[in-house]
């Protein structure tokens, strides 16, 4: 019983329903012959008319279920039947329906195949062609549009290509006119376009190169074939296409296909069930209606549309067929349920301005009434004037908010159309506000080392103040003996040296340069003394040296609690007072902050993250200078993203130096071996990094109480 119905359903998808009485005697021709013979793997229908057709009734084709539809206008059913099983190849049975205007012979099929037509005076032929011929080609990519009239000449006037805004390349071409034949098929990767008894300018026998528009198109090629003009397309990858006619403008659209893409994708943005369209001249209200049975959807058409229309469209969903002929004759629906509405654009637009009007001016004289709205998190002076801003008012022209702070009540009069927009707002803003809590680590590392390598050189000549030769060991002003003999010594040698005739020779050191001391310490030294066998001359040498190594780290981490989209300020530190001049030209004390400050602003995003806007430095008091106190900035300005709990270092200051100080004696200094003794070297590294890390954290909107 549901086969059954789902038959009846298809049959009346494609008929129109007429209905009219003693309709056959106001008619001026009639089917009188239905015969369908096979030749060869083909099945021929002859449909004999009782006066000759002028050209090839309009036809279209549906591919599930498979059927074949033919329009005979201005004609009657004289076969004495409606029906007729055949079951012959593909061919099943034949239904013949009569309308008011014409009548409309279905060809039921087992499965789609593509069909061929052919006009003999009074009998119209109709070629099945095997399965065979089209098993190469996928489904859909196989058409045949009846021609026009077999002694008629057509041109083709111009050729265009375009990419569609889905990357689909379009083939637009200019027809004389809206009867010329045209026969679509695949043949291998390629797309063949046959324009029948068709003629080409010379101007349009070229090769279009289009691989630059970056469609599946890549070259498209137009020559006369005999009395035909034939068209090559040549697309590239995976693609299907639809051809589609407009008066005398027929478009071959070419579209990509990705092997993700599934049959609704393909689609694009029409989903509807596929049809085939083959019609000439025929009102545009006879095409609407045989949508409306194609989709079961009622529609009402406006009595201001009219004309006729030339349409051809192969395997296209109907909802995209029909909104070509909507674009192609200037109309547009509206769509309520399952009931289209269609008319000319102006007019819809006009109805829809009239309605609008009327239902402003119903709102401008509805009662008002006030309705009181408590606020819990807002504040109600704040929402007062969010309603009442004079750039975006939300209110109505007899609306008004009025606030009791006491309470925090907000008042409001207005319409019930509006109330139900204020009372939405309200309960969407008056919300507990989330809140964050951000913390920054301000990491300072330094890294120092010197070292300082001096030396202290001297000689002297002992020369004996009184009478005769000096030759005692002699005593130090400390007391101390020199070591030695009748060889060269080594021994310590400091203040005076006393002479045994009562003179004294003082100590004198020839090169000074000795090691600077490093954190407050002093220097290492190391002295000896070499004099002759006689020890009357003494070379004094004395070497100092000395090293620093150094690390530290600082680490500074300020945290402050805040709502969102609030802006928070902690800071610590010293406030350093300095005199400026006043207007007077007196003198006034002021003060400088030097300390560590976190200035934040965050704003929570919808999906957890947080965006801050951040001012972070950590200043200290410096040298003292005659005009104050010196201050050490280290200030980082910036905004940024970081998801809940993350961390994200912000900014960071990387400084390293190296430095290498030789004093020495000019050329002396240079000597091998004994320069060192005539040179003061100074190294000192230091390296010191600044790092700052933020770290936000989205507090919990409810805390559990135990």
């Amino acid at each position: 019983m549901s086969m059954l119905k789902g038959l009846v359903k298809a049959f009346h998808a494609l008929c129109f329903c007429w209905v009219g009485i003693g309709v056959a005697a106001a008619q001026a021709n009639s089917i009188v012959g239905f015969d369908v013979a096979q030749q060869g793997g083909a099945v021929v229908v002859r449909i004999t008319t009782k006066e000759p057709m002028k050209s090839v009734p309009p036809n279209f084709a549906i591919a599930s279920p498979a059927r074949i539809a033919f329009d005979f206008a201005g004609t009657v059913n004289a076969l004495g039947r409606t029906s007729q099983e055949i079951g012959q190849g593909e061919l099943r049975s034949m239904n013949v329906v009569q309308g008011a205007d014409r009548t409309r012979l279905v060809l039921n099929l087992g499965r789609s195949v593509a069909h061929e037509t052919k006009l003999e005076g009074s009998t119209l032929l109709v070629t099945l062609l095997p399965a065979a011929a089209t098993a190469g080609a996928p489904a859909g990519q196989v058409a045949h549009f009846a021609e026009g009239r077999a002694d008629s000449k057509h041109t083709v006037r111009d050729i265009d290509f375009r990419r569609g805004r889905a990357g689909e390349g379009r083939v637009i071409v200019d027809l004389a006119d809206s009867s010329t034949g045209i026969d679509i098929r695949q043949q291998g990767q390629n797309l063949i376009v046959e324009f029948i008894k068709t003629s080409l300018p010379d101007n349009l026998r070229r090769r279009l190169d289009v691989v630059d528009f970056a469609t599946p198109v890549q070259v498209i090629n137009t020559f006369q074939q005999g009395e035909n003009v034939r068209m090559v397309i040549e697309p590239r990858g995976q693609w299907e296409h639809n051809a589609y006619q407009s008066d005398t403008q027929f478009v071959i659209e070419v579209k990509p296909l990705s092997q993700e893409t599934g049959q609704a994708a393909r689609r694009g943005v029409f989903t509807g069930e596929k049809l085939s369209l083959n019609f000439q001249n025929v009102e545009v209200r006879a095409v609407l209606n045989v949508i409306a049975d194609f989709t079961d959807f009622n529609i009402v058409t406006s009595d201001t549309v009219a004309g006729s229309i030339t349409l051809r469209l192969k395997d296209v969903p109907w909802d995209q067929a029909l909104d070509i002929i909507l674009q192609a004759r200037g109309l547009d629906m509206r769509k309520t349920g399952n009931v289209i509405w269609i008319a000319p654009r102006d007019e819809l637009a006009t109805r829809e301005k009239l309605a609008l009007e009327a239902g402003q001016q119903i709102k401008d004289l509805e009662p008002t009434r006030t309705e009181a709205f408590q606020m819990n998190y807002q504040k109600a002076a704040d929402v007062q004037k969010l309603l009442s801003d004079p750039t975006q008012r939300m209110l109505s022209k007899r609306g008004s908010a009025v606030v009791d702070s006491r309470t925090n009540t907000l008042f409001v009069q207005d319409t019930p159309t509006r109330l139900e927009e204020v009372r939405k707002l309200i309960a969407r803003i008056d919300v507990a506000v989330r809140q964050v809590m951000i913390e920054a680590r301000i990491v300072e590392a330094n890294d120092g080392f010197s070292r300082n390598l001096g030396v202290r050189l001297g000689w002297h000549d002992h020369r004996v103040l009184a009478t005769g030769e000096a030759s005692r060991i002699p005593l130090t002003q400390s007391g101390r003996f020199l070591v030695g003999g009748n060889t060269s010594g080594i021994g310590l040698h400091t203040g005076q040296t006393p002479d045994t005739g009562g003179g004294y020779f003082p100590d004198s050191y020839n090169v000074i340069l000795p090691a600077a001391g490093l954190n407050g310490f002093n220097v290492g030294q190391f002295a000896f003394t070499l004099f002759s066998n006689s020890m009357t001359r003494f070379l004094n040498v004395e070497l100092s040296a000395l090293e620093a190594d150094g690390k530290g780290k600082i680490i500074s981490s300020p945290r402050v609690l805040t709502a969102d989209q609030v802006e928070a300020l902690i800071e610590q530190g010293t406030e350093i007072p300095y005199q400026q001049a006043t207007s007077s030209g007196a003198t006034s004390v002021a003060f400088r902050k030097a300390n560590l400050a976190l200035k934040v602003k965050p704003q929570i995003t919808p999906d957890g993250n947080v965006i801050m806007t951040l001012d972070v430095n950590k200043d200290q008091p410096g040298a003292v200078t005659a005009q104050g106190v010196q201050i050490n900035t280290k200030h980082v300005k910036t905004e940024v993203l970081v998801e809940n709990g993350g961390t994200v270092v912000i900014g960071g200051i990387y400084e390293e130096s190296e430095r290498s100080d030789v004093t020495q004696v000019p050329f002396l200094g240079d000597l091998p071996y004994v320069g060192f003794l005539f040179r003061n070297r100074q190294t000192a590294t230091a390296k010191t990094e600044l790092l700052v890390f933020i770290t936000p954290r989205i507090v919990n909107e409810r805390l559990t109480v135990r």
